[in-house]
């Protein structure tokens, strides 16, 4: 499936929407609590409105400005200037937490008739809040800003949760845009781990997804998660490109 990387970017940022937000040119700038990378980073998609190394030292200054640290997103394909990462690595930055991006057909197999063990609905409630609570190994701080983002994402949104004998097993959230649907928060607590939940999950939002119009999907995986882009892979998502935070170290 051929992507256009800076376009589906520019989706993925909706999709994922920081609690503060700011704009150098074509440069994005998020910022949410320091947790997870994707709200807390510069997404630099299209042009600065001024020199490139102006441009790093004022993207440096709204992190330091909120008490972060300052990244950037760098995305194959992506990147304006294409030259950044070498004024970056010449401040001392350098590449690390490396993400595949991967596609799939929002109408492939996976996605057949509605599972009765799936409830969706179109905000977080309390029981896919304890749940990805718990699946965050006690780092509540990062629990309470994932949950921040997704209550955030734009209308039209799915929540999946997946109970069995009663108790919450597995969840998952989509975000529609457009024809794409990004999937976001799959998880699924360790004592129902290896039972293809996740699969079921998938299923169901991708089900709902097409109700929206969506017609492909997307996700994110870090690349060292293997078992994940296995699971992925084996249910027709295929690598579309891949991206890196650059930090200083």
């Amino acid at each position: 499936m051929t992507v256009d990387s800076r376009r589906l970017e520019i989706v993925a940022d909706r999709a994922w929407p920081a609690r503060q937000s700011g704009a150098l040119g074509g440069w994005r700038l998020n910022a949410s609590d320091g947790w997870s990378l994707r709200i807390n980073a510069c997404w630099p998609l299209g042009e600065p409105d001024r020199p490139i190394d102006e441009a790093i030292a004022a993207a440096e200054a709204f992190y330091a400005a909120r008490g972060l640290p300052a990244r950037f997103k760098l995305s194959d394909g992506a990147v304006v200037p294409a030259n950044l990462s070498e004024h970056l690595r010449a401040r001392g930055y350098r590449p690390t937490h490396g993400t595949v991006v991967m596609v799939g057909e929002a109408a492939g197999t996976i996605a057949g008739a509605a599972d009765a063990a799936v409830t969706l609905s179109d905000a977080p409630d309390p029981a896919f809040e304890a749940v990805l609570t718990a699946s965050a190994a006690g780092n509540v701080a990062d629990a309470r800003e994932r949950l921040d983002a997704l209550g955030r994402i734009p209308a039209p949104a799915r929540f999946a949760r997946l109970e069995i004998d009663g108790e919450v097993a597995a969840l998952g959230a989509a975000a529609v845009d457009g024809e794409w649907a990004g999937i976001f928060g799959m998880r699924t607590l360790p004592d129902h781990r290896r039972k293809g939940l996740a699969r079921r999950v998938l299923a169901a939002l991708l089900h709902e997804a097409q109700a929206l119009g969506a017609r492909r999907a997307y996700l994110q995986v870090e690349t060292d998660n293997a078992p994940a882009i296995a699971l992925y892979s084996g249910l027709g998502f295929v690598p579309a490109y891949g991206y890196r935070y650059w930090v200083v170290e």
